[in-house]
């Protein structure tokens, strides 16, 4: 049971890795600065991060190790999320591009809230 687990968590790992950088052409399609980071060629890590312009800043991490969401602001961290959470927010992040969102238009459900 714990190896079908791992394999099936490693697979879920490399299509996140796959939608992220993905998610990275897009955004910079659409007039903002992003990019997408891996370590070496079995796509099991990456590092995503998006400028929302103002000194705002998404850095999204995905490993084995976890999945963290940091949002920062004039080099303070605002919000870190991590696991489901995490993806929640990034879910958030991806409506940009289905709804064309403008960037300075963007503001994330969780600081909205907060």
């Amino acid at each position: 049971m714990f190896i079908r687990l791992a394999e099936q968590h490693r697979q879920f790992v490399q299509e996140l890795v796959m939608n992220l950088k993905a998610l990275a052409i897009v955004l910079e399609r659409r007039g903002y600065l992003a990019s997408c980071y891996t370590c070496g060629s079995q796509m099991n890590s990456a590092s995503f991060m998006v400028s929302l312009g103002d000194n705002h800043l998404i850095r999204f991490l995905v490993s084995d190790y976890g999945i963290t969401w940091t949002e920062m602001r004039d080099d303070r961290e605002l919000m870190k999320l991590e696991g489901a959470e995490a993806i929640a927010q990034l879910q958030e992040l991806a409506n940009l591009v289905k709804y064309q969102i403008a960037p300075q238009d963007y503001r994330p459900t969780a600081v909205q809230q907060a």
